[in-house]
């Protein structure tokens, strides 16, 4: 039988086997998956970046989405956005390294919250995101695999 912390981990590897977005285009890492948390991880690249020369907020938006992803699907019942709201404190700039660390706030019932909070290597908040899911019918990985 899985332990909690077990059962998200492989929920996480699953997943992030099959997000190409995030895995391939993106060129995320998830670092971490547990019950009710998540750790991503992102370089900002030259092809991220806007005519400001900083990193468009719409990069930043999607890693900090992915990471709400893995942290709500974390208890392996399948769960989407139902809404979010993102505020951006700083630029990211070419070079950084950004990582989401989003964690559950609360799940009662088919709904969760959770907060994103993206920081630089230098540990300073780029953007906070925080997100509602809502649990759909399915499970991430077949029960008691």
């Amino acid at each position: 039988m899985n332990t909690p912390e077990q059962l998200a981990a492989r929920v996480g590897e699953a997943m992030f086997a099959a997000d190409r977005a995030s895995r391939e285009f993106m060129k995320m890492e998830l670092v971490s998956c547990s019950p009710g948390r998540a750790i991503m991880r992102m370089a900002v690249r030259g092809d991220m970046l806007n005519g400001h020369e900083i990193c468009h907020g719409g990069f930043i938006f999607t890693l900090a989405d992915s990471t709400f992803a893995f942290a709500c699907n974390s208890h392996n019942k399948v769960t989407v956005a139902a809404g979010c709201t993102i505020e951006f404190l700083r630029p990211g700039k070419l070079g950084d390294v950004l990582t989401c660390e989003g964690v559950e706030q609360v799940l009662q019932g088919r709904h969760g919250i959770y907060d994103m909070k993206v920081t630089n290597q230098h540990g300073e908040i780029v953007a906070m995101f925080r997100g509602k899911s809502a649990h759909v019918q399915g499970c991430v990985i077949p029960e008691g695999s």
